[in-house]
């Protein structure tokens, strides 16, 4: 009974604090926001140290070195957090906003206002930056936040948690407004996806089990992507010194990532002249190849792909390859074993651009560009509270304007209806 008594008092105090906070000026969130950069730019080394004893017992349990890898903070990473937060700060205030105002016969003015969902509960593994972000996310967009971060990381994410609540105190922003739930009891995100009398909307991020446990057992809507099975596609037509490019860096830069590319797709045309190569520089980096019967003949010690692997989020330094026929193909293979996150072209050829552009129904598609942008900062939101593959209310990286619905507001001058 403590842990459920626990979440339903924050998460009646995050409704009542979200009223308040929805009716702050710009000026007020913002003041909080900086304030909370301050803090965490000053509380560095505290927050790297809880961080180590996180990854100490991940070493300990023996983690893949890909989940070290988004578990880990650093003086560089938290300096990224830091930014995004100022980031945060000079995008324009969305709520408010009146847009499409429309004048009836009558005179009424019909507009449709931009108003903060509510309370946001967000569920996330691993990733301790996503504590930070998605507070300032929710602040400047006038939403209150509740935080359900892995036990793996709980170190982590309370020292920063500790660092964001401190700055607010001395702020307009009510202290309510952000909570963080410490339970290591899987029992405590049941609780909460039944808060839907509280909670306005979940948003989990982590890999596919969590997502699809969240997805079936809560009564509150979820915005969520499963896993990012990300394709790079050459074209008959590219660049391949760029194709070279592109592919190590949507790969290799950081794998352990749901915007790494995890299948390679090569026109035959162009497929004696660019996988040899390509190849070797993965195999050099530590990549494991896996590659369809045509790769295979082209390269001959790349391990064969099964169909499996075409579905696979590897989140590792492991690749899926395949020669494909035509643009056609490339297409159709997206399109049945990707997961509608992110997906690229690499080509000189405007048509063939524009219907790869057109034709993969993903959230982020892109033309001569790694994959790997697929984020809220490099899309200049200054953070993302999360990247979505749905297709109503939010896709793909989610900013402030996601973070927000709207109401009519009709303005008139006595009119009544006859």
């Amino acid at each position: 009974m403590g842990v459920k008594n626990d979440i339903i008092k924050m998460a009646k105090a995050a409704k009542k604090a979200s009223f308040a906070l929805s009716q702050l000026s710009s000026q007020d969130k913002n003041f909080a926001i900086r304030k909370m950069a301050e803090n965490i730019e000053r509380d560095t080394n505290f927050i790297i140290k809880a961080n180590a004893k996180d990854i100490k017992e991940a070493k300990g349990d023996k983690r893949k070195s890909s989940f070290i890898d988004r578990l880990e903070l650093n003086s560089k990473r938290i300096k990224s957090m830091v930014a995004s937060l100022y980031e945060i700060i000079k995008l324009d205030d969305v709520v408010g906003e009146i847009r499409e105002i429309k004048r009836r016969p009558n005179g009424l003015l019909i507009g449709k206002m931009r108003v903060p969902i509510g309370v946001v509960g967000i569920i996330y593994e691993s990733r301790p930056n996503v504590t930070s972000d998605c507070v300032g996310l929710c602040i400047k967009s006038a939403n209150s936040v509740i935080l359900k971060g892995g036990s793996e990381a709980l170190n982590s994410n309370s020292a920063i948690f500790k660092s964001l609540k401190d700055a607010i105190s001395d702020t307009p922003v009510p202290k309510e407004s952000i909570a963080l739930i410490t339970s290591k009891e899987r029992k405590a995100i049941t609780e909460l996806l039944r808060l839907n009398d509280y909670v306005d909307l979940i948003i989990p991020r982590g890999g596919e089990g969590l997502i699809k446990e969240v997805a079936e057992e809560s009564r509150i809507p979820v915005i969520k992507h499963y896993k990012g099975v990300c394709h790079v596609y050459i074209d008959s037509d590219a660049d391949l010194n760029m194709a070279h490019k592109i592919t190590i860096n949507a790969k290799v830069q950081r794998p352990g990532v749901c915007n790494a590319m995890e299948t390679l797709l090569v026109h035959k045309d162009v497929a004696a002249r660019f996988l040899p190569v390509i190849a070797d520089d993965l195999k050099n980096k530590g990549v494991e190849i896996r590659g369809c019967n045509k790769t295979k003949k082209i390269v001959k010690w790349v391990k064969k792909a099964t169909r499996e692997d075409w579905f696979t989020e590897y989140l590792d330094l492991i690749l899926s390859v395949k020669v494909v026929d035509s643009l056609d193909e490339a297409i159709s293979h997206i399109n049945t074993y990707g997961t509608h996150h992110s997906d690229a072209i690499v080509t000189d050829n405007y048509n063939n651009a524009m219907k790869f552009l057109n034709g993969v129904d993903s959230a982020c598609v892109y033309l001569n560009a790694s994959t790997r942008f697929t984020d809220g900062y490099e899309f200049g939101m200054g953070a993302e509270i999360g990247i979505s593959t749905d297709k109503l209310h939010a896709r793909g990286p989610m900013g402030l304007e996601e973070l927000t619905t709207y109401k009519y507001v009709i303005l008139g001058k006595g009119q009544v209806r006859s």
